[in-house]
């Protein structure tokens, strides 16, 4: 059974105005990484995330490295670069992508993915230490408790944007090369 192009999506490859949120949303990322960046070497925060066990251990590692990682790679590269891979892939073979629906659906996922995983972890990081440095370890555990399906939730969303990007790549390829 041949794949086709779902009913009421564009088929002409000329217009790519779907990619600018994905550079939009990249650009963001990138810069929220970039400040974040810039404040956590700031002695009185680098010192904090230090007490708490940044890069390596404790709440601390939650901040830095994780958040500020995730936010420049997935927010920011991986963003730019599903909107390259999406419009070159059109370019290059002169077909549609399977769906557009679906490349917005991998962008929307992807968005809210990262600012839910980004969020968490800053914030969660932050009340722990917080906690930690009190001398509360009850609550902190207590804490990480709700951190953890707080994570898996988000970390659910961002891959569902992932997975909806890696389908409808796949669909296209698979379809450019039955066409073939």
């Amino acid at each position: 059974m041949p794949i086709s192009t779902p009913e009421k999506e564009p088929t002409d490859t000329s217009d790519q105005h779907y990619l600018l949120k994905f550079l939009l949303a990249a650009g963001a990322f990138l810069f929220v990484g970039t400040v974040q960046g810039v404040l956590q070497v700031l002695p009185p925060i680098r010192s904090w995330l230090d007490s708490i066990g940044s890069p390596i251990t404790g709440p601390g590692h939650m901040i830095d490295p994780l958040a500020h990682a995730h936010v420049n790679i997935v927010g920011g590269l991986v963003m730019i670069s599903m909107a390259m891979s999406y419009y070159l892939l059109e370019k290059i073979s002169e077909k549609p992508l399977y769906s557009r629906r679906l490349a917005n659906h991998s962008f929307w996922w992807l968005t809210f993915g990262v600012i839910g995983f980004y969020s968490t972890l800053i914030i969660f990081g932050y009340m722990e230490g917080e906690l930690m440095l009190a001398d509360m370890m009850d609550e902190a555990i207590a804490l990480h408790s709700i951190y953890g399906i707080t994570i898996a939730i988000v970390s659910t969303i961002m891959g569902m944007g992932f997975w909806i990007y890696f389908a409808n790549i796949f669909v296209t390829i698979r379809r450019i090369y039955k066409s073939s």
